[in-house]
């Protein structure tokens, strides 16, 4: 039996672009991804105040990682992103790039606005959660 995750919305809250939940049936493996950065193969930060070339660099970082562990981006059951900015502008670019790339898998997520992030020139990171079916029968 193939075991899904299931989002769920809510017609009694805001129509909003995320489910509200995720639910994870047991028998499934979390996945707790470290927070996916906008780094490239050599190692640096590009797109100097670029929040949407940074903010698909971090979902492609994802993608990569969620990859190694058997994993897409359809198996994330929850998502923060952060977003190196006081301009609710820069966090609304940030936001809509990732969720277009998530595409209908419109995971519950926190999006928050925060001073610095880690690297040098660094604007977007995402943290992940995801759930796959356990390898353990």
């Amino acid at each position: 039996m193939n075991k899904k995750i299931s989002l769920i919305r809510s017609a009694n809250l805001a129509s909003v672009d995320y489910a509200y939940a995720g639910h994870i049936p047991s028998g499934m493996d979390l996945l707790f991804l470290a927070g996916s950065c906008p780094i490239d193969k050599n190692g640096e930060v590009p797109g100097l105040n670029d929040y949407e070339l940074q903010a698909r660099l971090c979902v492609e970082n994802l993608k990569e990682a969620l990859k190694d562990c058997g994993a897409t981006l359809e198996d994330v059951v929850y998502t923060r992103v952060l977003v190196a900015s006081q301009e609710r502008s820069d966090l609304v670019t940030a936001w809509e790039t990732i969720r277009k790339e998530f595409g209908k898998h419109d995971v519950p997520s926190t999006l928050f606005g925060v001073t610095v992030l880690g690297y040098t020139n660094q604007l977007v990171e995402i943290e992940a959660v995801a759930a796959v079916e356990s390898n353990t029968k």
